[in-house]
């Protein structure tokens, strides 16, 4: 019996959350960065909002098509798109996520459109660069409740199917 508890202990001890890797410092960076990146998305100021990837960044939208890297693409996209306005969403909740040696960060952030009340989850990863923290790949997708995931399928294969019928013509 005496073993036993002893093992489960040692278990318990190596199990224990204290072991997990924590920055509560870089959590409180990153959570700035992300608000910060969404804030200049809101005011559509070009250079803040894009300073916070790194040179080799990557934006993945919510159509299928959308992989916008940095440069040239992204840059390009941004500039026309703030021309006319930034969007706007608010994070309810951020998760975040250290590898080990802590200089790499990956997220996941569940937002609220301003605009339509569309919910999203951002999701993507950051690398610490000179001390600082810049987006490598941000992942923007839609939430679907599992109850109309059926629906949403037919309509997405619907549009699909016209898109390709229109390319074809």
């Amino acid at each position: 019996m005496k073993k036993i508890f002893l093992s489960l202990m040692a278990l318990a001890f190596i199990a224990s959350p204290t072991f997990a890797q924590s920055y509560p410092e870089d959590e409180k960076a990153i959570i700035a960065v992300l608000d910060d990146f969404h804030d200049a998305a809101a005011k559509a100021d070009k250079d803040r909002y894009l300073g916070h990837f790194t040179e080799d960044g990557a934006f993945l939208g919510t159509d299928e098509w959308e992989r916008w890297p940095l440069k040239p693409d992204f840059t390009e996209y941004v500039d026309m798109r703030f021309k006319n306005g930034g969007w706007s969403y608010h994070s309810e909740k951020k998760v975040i996520a250290f590898s080990k040696a802590g200089s790499v960060a990956w997220f996941d952030e569940t937002s609220i459109s301003n605009r339509n009340g569309g919910r999203f989850r951002g999701s993507g990863v950051l690398e610490k660069i000179d001390g600082t923290w810049k987006i490598a790949q941000y992942v923007l997708s839609f939430l679907v409740y599992n109850e109309v995931g059926g629906e949403v399928g037919k309509i997405i294969a619907a549009e699909k199917e016209k898109q390709e019928k229109a390319n074809k013509e």
